[in-house]
Formats: structure tokens, sequence, C-alpha cells
């Protein structure tokens, strides 16, 4: 089983001229930890995570240096260091080095790559463009799935973009959605706004040609969360 397997192709992402304001809401409306910034084409920029929100001026926990890391910083350093608590684009803010991974890497690069750097995801690229990405969560679904069935094929991958499609058509949101196909089985993870959406998503990927069956993990999210989500 490879990134393809089990990667989200809803990837949410933002442009390098995107403000905080509008990233922190990103992050708190979609549940998630990180956000990939990428230009036009698609290219990955770099990546802006909680922390690099979390330690801003505004939040009143604004990073102090210790005396002795301030006296080696160099004046680019702290040039640098500038920007980054005080700009208010994705660019300014954004990691620069980010770790990815093409769309072939298995799980167990995956998960080293999560350890080693201790992240929480990982973009999937494809010729440095941006495919999908691959959260710890889609990593244990994948394991998961692979207990039933050790290997993937082709036609599982053909599946897993024909019940995509599928859930798109029946009007299925895929914000918070994972989908992974192993031997024939659906595994459907995530949540969904209501109970209506479950049941719509588990016939979709049941009428999908190939399928062999779908197991239905889904939760629906709380009446707190979908109001939030539609806030203004």
């Amino acid at each position: 089983m490879q990134a393809r397997d089990i990667m989200t192709t809803a990837v949410v992402s933002v442009r390098p001229d995107t403000t905080i304001r509008k990233i922190a809401r990103l992050l708190h409306e979609r549940r998630i930890s990180g956000v990939p910034v990428v230009n036009g084409e698609g290219k990955v920029l770099g990546i802006v995570s909680e922390g690099d929100l979390i330690r801003r001026p505004e939040t009143g926990a604004g990073r102090h240096p210790s005396w002795w890391l301030d006296l080696l910083a160099t004046p680019e350093d702290r040039a640098i260091g500038y920007v980054k608590a005080h700009g208010g684009n994705a660019s300014d803010v954004m990691t620069r080095d980010v770790v990815s991974v093409g769309e072939e890497a298995s799980l167990e690069e995956i998960a080293d790559l999560l350890e080693k750097h201790r992240i929480k995801r990982v973009p999937v690229l494809r010729d440095d463009k941006l495919i999908g990405i691959v959260s710890r969560a889609d990593l244990l679904h994948g394991l998961v799935a692979r207990q039933a069935a050790p290997t993937t094929s082709a036609s599982d991958h053909a599946i897993r973009s024909s019940v995509e499609a599928a859930l798109m058509d029946a009007g299925v949101r895929s914000a918070f959605l994972s989908v992974v196909v192993a031997g024939g089985i659906v595994h459907l993870w995530g949540a969904v706004e209501s109970s209506a959406e479950k049941e719509a998503a588990r016939v979709a990927a049941e009428n999908t040609p190939g399928v062999k069956g779908v197991s239905n993990e889904m939760s629906v999210l709380p009446p707190k969360v979908r109001a939030v989500m539609w806030a203004e």
C-alpha cells in the first residue's frame, strides 16, 4: 500500500498572499493542523502549521529566545524572525523546507518521516505539484485496511477514483472524508454533516462497480462544529 492509496485528494491549500486570519479560520473550521502553500501552478512553496500561528504577538504567546541565543543570532536571523512573527500573509510565516513524499511512497516510509521530523502530515507530490496529503489519521486508516488486504491492485486504485467521483455526484461533502480501498473493500472514515449524507456516502460506495463491500466508519459532525463551519 502506497501514499496514493491513502492520501486525501481534496487537499485544503492556500496561496502565498492568503492572510494569517483566513488561515487560522481555515485550520479551525477544517480541524486540521497545517495547510500547504501553493502557487498558481500547484507547486508547493511551503506549509503553515498551527505552530507557525500560535507564537505570535496577537496570541500573547510570542517567542522570547534566551539571551545567549539572541547574542548568537545574526542580523539576518533577527530579520527573518521578525517577519515570521509579525508578517500578515502565508508567505511571511510558512516553513519553506517542506518534507514531502511521492505517490509511490510506502506506509513505512511515510511513518518514518512523520516520526523523524515530528510532523502530523506530509504533502504528496507528482512532478513537484501537490496531488494529495497524508495525515497521521490517513496512515492509521491505511494500516487498518491493509490488515484485511495486504496488497492493493490497479483495480483498487480505479475503484477509489470511482468512489470519490460517486461521492461528489451524491452531493457528499468530502472535506472531512477519507477513502481507502483494499481488496475491493471500500473503507470510509471521517465525518459528514448529517445522517443523510452518511447514508448517501454508503449507498454511493456500494453502487460503485467493482466494490465487494463497504466498511462505513464515518461519524456525523456535532451541531456546534457545523455552526462554526457555516458562520460568516
